[in-house]
């Protein structure tokens, strides 16, 4: 049993390579392996790493692989559609940019109640299905960061969706403001496929509190915490693909390892490691990026909340990770420098208060 995708979204930069520098070797090196260890699923979108994820799809898949070796997934920025004609312009150029002439699952990105409204008012759910009607489109459907109602909502005025891509783990399962299980049991009433994203909530889940840790390794020694939390998914029923944003070899051949569903006792144990995590992470932030584009004073906003989780979670390792993060903000972007505008909140899947949290990231990582 395996249902591991690959998520074009935490691609590896080059040694000492800058912004955008990507490793197109390695990159191609960890698709065939992919492949050659019967992987399917290659996940991209229009706003990954500032369009390079598209541009690693034509490199290191299209242009290297025969089209049916794999299902290519894509997402329609419907945020930026002002009109119904903006998303055949987004589509095409979505096309050119994964060098394809066809998508195998095409989802609206990212349906929230903003988003949702936009997508009505601009007629996307309309789009889907033309698309899906002339074959450029296979399957349809969106991913989603909201409420189970909301998700009940959209399902009942559009059942002619084929799929839902949810953020699921074990983390989120009952966190107020992601409801991973409702939102998984809202898809499921509804009969739909289940694409999740977020398996290891953004490298969350891979490296654990040493309690946490501790719990999972007196079950399995053998298991890794990522293997735990890809267990988890991979075992709910209705779901068909648990997409994982891999950046190195290792990690692709470590996650497409065969595995048996996990058992009730194993479910049980991941929930008492999970009221752990909680208790150790001050931020719920997944690294997706989101909000850097829209800062205006180019704070990288995930790399500080990691270190603030990190500093956070071990006091006495504050020595090593305060000059790390003085280093790393020396040439600008520190945390202090936020203006607590909210355009970065807007943006954040996870809802959470960015510049109240950032203001808190600054009176530790800059004392």
């Amino acid at each position: 049993m395996n249902k591991l995708g690959f998520g074009f979204l935490r691609l590896p930069l080059k040694e000492g390579g800058g912004t955008n520098d990507y490793d197109w070797a390695s990159i191609s090196e960890m698709v065939d392996a992919y492949l050659a260890l019967g992987g399917t699923v290659i996940d991209t979108c229009y706003t990954y790493l500032d369009g390079c994820s598209e541009e690693a799809v034509r490199r290191c898949v299209t242009a290297r692989h025969p089209r049916d070796r794999f299902a290519l997934v894509e997402k329609l920025p419907g945020y930026y559609c002002k009109s119904y004609a903006d998303c055949q312009r987004y589509f095409e150029e979505e096309l050119t940019r994964c060098g394809t002439d066809r998508f195998d699952v095409f989802m609206l990105h990212w349906l929230n109640p903003e988003n949702y409204a936009r997508a009505e008012q601009t007629d996307q759910f309309r789009f889907l299905r033309e698309k899906k009607a002339e074959g450029t489109a296979r399957r349809i459907g969106f991913s989603y960061h909201g409420s189970p109602e909301l998700l009940d909502t959209i399902l009942t005025r559009h059942p002619e969706v084929d799929t839902v891509l949810l953020q699921l783990n074990y983390l989120d399962w009952e966190a107020p403001g992601i409801e991973s299980g409702r939102c998984y049991e809202t898809a499921l009433r509804h009969g739909k496929s289940i694409f999740a994203m977020e398996p290891v909530k953004g490298g969350t889940l891979a490296v654990l509190p040493e309690e946490a840790r501790q719990l999972l390794c007196a079950a399995h020694p053998d298991w890794s915490p990522a293997a735990w939390a890809l267990r988890f998914v991979q075992s709910l029923s209705g779901v068909e693909t648990c997409l994982s944003g891999m950046n190195s070899l290792a990690q692709v051949k470590e996650n497409l390892q065969p595995f048996e569903p996990l058992t009730e006792a194993e479910h049980a144990l991941l929930f008492r490691a999970a009221a752990v995590i909680r208790g150790a992470t001050k931020v719920p932030c997944t690294g997706c990026a989101y909000c850097v584009p829209h800062c205006p004073q180019h704070i990288p906003v995930p790399e500080w909340f990691r270190l603030f989780n990190e500093v956070s979670r071990y006091p006495e390792e504050g020595w090593k990770i305060l000059p790390v993060y003085a280093e790393k903000s020396a040439a600008g972007g520190k945390a202090s420098a936020c203006i607590g505008c909210g355009a970065c909140a807007r943006h954040c899947p996870q809802g959470i208060d960015i510049p109240a949290v950032m203001k808190e990231a600054a009176s530790v990582l800059e004392r």
